[in-house]
C-alpha cells in the first residue's frame, strides 16, 4: 500500500469524514468504498496503480472505518451530500469519480444530483435499482448477524478502528440500508450527461444484464465486462484470484477512460 501524502479529517454535514490523498494532478480521482468496507480493503491493491497516473482522494464513508455516525440512516443520497461537501471544503471545484459495490450506487448518485462538482464517473459492479442484484441476494438477508459480515472485512475495520460497537454499528446500518434501497429512476440515468465507465464482472453480484441496462441509459457510457467475481478487477481484499496483471488491465482501462 501505498503512503498518502495527506491524511485527516473534516467537519463534513455532523459527521468527522476521514480521507487519504494520493499522488499529483489537476483533476483528482475520488474514491469511493463498498459497503463494510474501508479504503485499504476495497482499494489498498488498486492505488498504487492508479497514482501513477494522477491525483487520488479516497474517503471512507459514513459509520466506515476512521470516519464517525451521525444519529440517523445511511443512505446513498447522504452519501453523496457528503462526498461533494467534503470536495468542497478542500476546495475541489472538479472531481473523476470511481465507487465500487455501493460506491458505485453513491456514485451514481453524484453524477444525478451533483453534476458541476462530475468530470467523469467509473462505477465498478454498482447498481441503481434493487432488481440489479443477482437472484436470491435478499434470501434471509433480514436474519443475518454480523457473524455471516466476511472475516476479512472485520478484520480491515478494526484494523483501523478497534472499536466492536462501531463494527457492529456500521453493519446494521448498512444492512438496513439494503432492505431500503431506494431506486434511482431510469430518466435519472438518462439525465447524466457526463462521461461514464461502467464496469462488472461476469460472476458479480450485480448481474451484468442491468449494467448493460444502464449503459443504454446513460448517453454518454462505455461497458466493460471482465471475468471473475465481484471485486476481483480492482483487487478488494476479500477477491479470490486476484493478480498484479489483472490490476494492471483494470487500470488501463480506468486511465485510458479518463485520459480521453
Amino acid at each position: 500500500m501505498e503512503t498518502y501524502q495527506k491524511a485527516g479529517h473534516e467537519q463534513v454535514n455532523g459527521i468527522n469524514m476521514y480521507y487519504e490523498d494520493y499522488g499529483e494532478g489537476e483533476i483528482p480521482l475520488v474514491l469511493i468504498h463498498g459497503g463494510g468496507s474501508t479504503i485499504q480493503s476495497s482499494f489498498g491493491k488498486l492505488i498504487p496503480f492508479l497514482i501513477k497516473y494522477g491525483k487520488v482522494i479516497a474517503v471512507e464513508l459514513q459509520a466506515h472505518g476512521r470516519t464517525s455516525d451521525r444519529d440517523q440512516p445511511e443512505s446513498f443520497t447522504q452519501d453523496a451530500k457528503d462526498v461533494t461537501t467534503l470536495l468542497s471544503q478542500l476546495k475541489i471545484a472538479k472531481a473523476n469519480f470511481l465507487g465500487f459495490s455501493n460506491g458505485g450506487t453513491t456514485t451514481l448518485h453524484i453524477a444525478v444530483h451533483y453534476p458541476d462538482v462530475v468530470n467523469k464517473i467509473i462505477v465498478v459492479s454498482g447498481n441503481y435499482q434493487r432488481e440489479g442484484l443477482i437472484e436470491g441476494f435478499y434470501n434471509g438477508f433480514g436474519d443475518a448477524t454480523i457473524d455471516h459480515m466476511p472475516a476479512g472485512l472485520k478484520t480491515a475495520f478494526l484494523a483501523v478502528n478497534p472499536d466492536q460497537k462501531a463494527l457492529q454499528n456500521m453493519f446494521e446500518k448498512d444492512k438496513q440500508r439494503m432492505l431500503d434501497f431506494t431506486d434511482l429512476s431510469d430518466d435519472d440515468l438518462r439525465g447524466i450527461k457526463c462521461k461514464a465507465l461502467l464496469m462488472v464482472a461476469d460472476r458479480d453480484v450485480i448481474r451484468p444484464e442491468h449494467v448493460v441496462k444502464m449503459s443504454g441509459l446513460i448517453a454518454d457510457s462505455q461497458l466493460v465486462i471482465l471475468p471473475g467475481v465481484h471485486g476481483t478487477m480492482i483487487g478488494e481484499s476479500i477477491a479470490p484470484d486476484v493478480t498484479d496483471k489483472t490490476i494492471e488491465i483494470t487500470t488501463h482501462l480506468i486511465e485510458t477512460f479518463l485520459n480521453q
